[in-house]
């Protein structure tokens, strides 16, 4: 007979206590348990509940390290080159994807495209919408609806039985909250089935060979909703991140087993669905009638690709007394530090400034090569003098003042080039092995903060 049991689960790590307690003694986080109702059921009756028996075959023996072949992995590419890139060449066999993002923001429409653009079988299980709803959607995406397949359940066991049958080449679940294992009596959502679930549907990847998509939803703080084991069972975890007043969408990765993680997918939502944007750096610089004081162009680097985004700086005396500092895109602490070291090397009086920082496009650049750009619009803002539009910036600066050498400084300088910048101020800390004959644009190296002022102000 099934016992009920009540059992206190941590929502960072997934640990079970039995009874509460203010910290967890796994992770050490304090206010993570939570209480949930758990039926244990006796072994026979597991066993009946078990989706797939188990086979009679012997299991894997241990292999030496010598012996094992390693081919390079055959990965099923989409027609969707960002989401290739992001994921690191094309889709892996067998392989768990996570997808988080907030409300609203896409992540239900970009795996949709991909499952109507997919030249290969796909099942596509949703749990919050109905197979009319869905419809009505890919109408709107268009694609070949030939090759997907609609599955409105919940039950994991159903779902995967389902999956036997069809054998599709992938599988996405919108979303990992609404799905629920028998195996578990709790609600759906909640730690132990979002656990279970994830384990079930990680073993049938890696025994099929066939990759899962997850749909993951995301708390008021930004963090994928669950349990922190939900990323560590899955073998890639995306974020899907964009500002809902902009038409731009950002895909990141957090956790690559197959790629790196510091690539970035960028898409343009429009009524058709979302559109892969293949050069970023023309939609992120904004076109302007005149020179305006307060803007300095960056080339930054996102993973492997370069871009040139536009940074806005506002510098205005403080009327209200106490200054503000406000940053969008950018860190406000690290733009706190160069306002000090603005002050202090420069000779800058911002103590009672407001000072606004502005990110053109509504992405979040964490790029330290940034700071040489921002450096460039608040003095620019400062002194009311427009930089020059032909020209953009790439250097982190240091607590001294000093300009240091940035990374891939030849891919920024090749972006540069080929958008028609005239010139592009680098440190000089980075012409070491560095032909700057062989680049139609002309580079202006520097080492501290006073050179870029004399160089644009004087």
């Amino acid at each position: 007979m099934a016992k009920v049991k009540t059992v206190f689960f941590c929502t960072n790590c997934g640990a079970d206590s039995p009874k509460w307690e203010g910290q967890c003694r796994q992770c050490g986080e304090w206010n993570t348990l939570v209480e949930e109702k758990v039926v244990k059921t006796n072994p026979r009756e597991e066993e009946q509940q078990n989706w797939r028996k188990e086979s009679k075959r012997a299991g894997p023996s241990p292999v030496a390290l010598p012996d094992i072949q390693a081919g390079e992995v055959k990965r099923l590419v989409s027609p969707d080159e960002e989401l290739n890139r992001v994921l690191g060449g094309g889709i892996v066999p067998g392989s768990i994807v996570l997808f988080g993002g907030q409300p609203g923001i896409g992540k239900s429409t970009l795996l949709l495209q991909l499952a109507l653009g997919l030249p290969a079988k796909v099942l596509y299980v949703s749990g919050e919408e109905s197979e009319q709803q869905i419809k009505l959607r890919a109408e709107r995406l268009g694609g070949k609806m030939d090759q997907c397949f609609i599955l409105t359940e919940t039950n994991t066991h159903k779902v995967l039985r389902h999956a036997l049958e069809m054998q599709p080449q992938l599988i996405v679940a919108d979303s990992i909250q609404t799905l629920s294992s028998p195996n578990v009596e709790s609600m759906p959502g909640t730690v132990s089935q979002v656990r279970e679930c994830a384990a079930e549907l990680q073993r049938f990847a890696k025994e099929t060979n066939i990759p899962v998509f997850l749909i993951g939803h995301i708390t008021k703080e930004g963090s994928i909703a669950g349990p922190k084991l939900l990323e560590h069972i899955v073998d890639t975890v995306l974020q899907f991140e964009g500002d809902r007043n902009y038409s731009y969408r950002i895909l990141r990765t957090l956790k690559n087993r197959f790629g790196s993680t510091d690539e970035m997918g960028i898409y343009e939502m429009q009524a058709q669905g979302l559109r892969e944007v293949s050069n970023p750096s023309e939609l992120m610089l904004s076109q302007k009638d005149e020179e305006l004081s307060g803007s300095a162009i960056a080339a930054t680097m996102e993973g492997m690709r370069p871009m040139l985004i536009e940074t806005q700086a506002l510098v205005s005396t403080a009327v209200y007394g106490t200054p503000q500092r406000t940053a969008t895109g950018f860190d406000l602490r690290r733009l706190s530090m160069l306002l000090a070291v603005l002050e202090k090397r420069g000779g800058f009086t911002l103590g009672q400034q407001d000072v606004f920082l502005n990110i053109a496009g509504g992405i979040r650049v964490e790029d330290p090569a940034i700071d040489l750009s921002i450096a460039a619009a608040l003095m620019s803002s400062y002194e009311d003098v427009a930089v020059p539009t032909d020209i953009c910036f790439a250097g982190e600066i240091g607590l001294s003042g000093e300009v240091r050498a940035v990374n891939r400084i030849e891919q920024r300088i090749q972006e540069a080039d080929r958008l028609g910048f005239k010139e592009i101020f680098i440190s000089k800390y980075n012409t070491k092995g560095l032909d700057t004959k062989r680049f139609g644009i002309k580079v202006s190296t520097i080492g501290k903060l006073e050179e870029l002022y004399s160089a644009l102000f004087s």
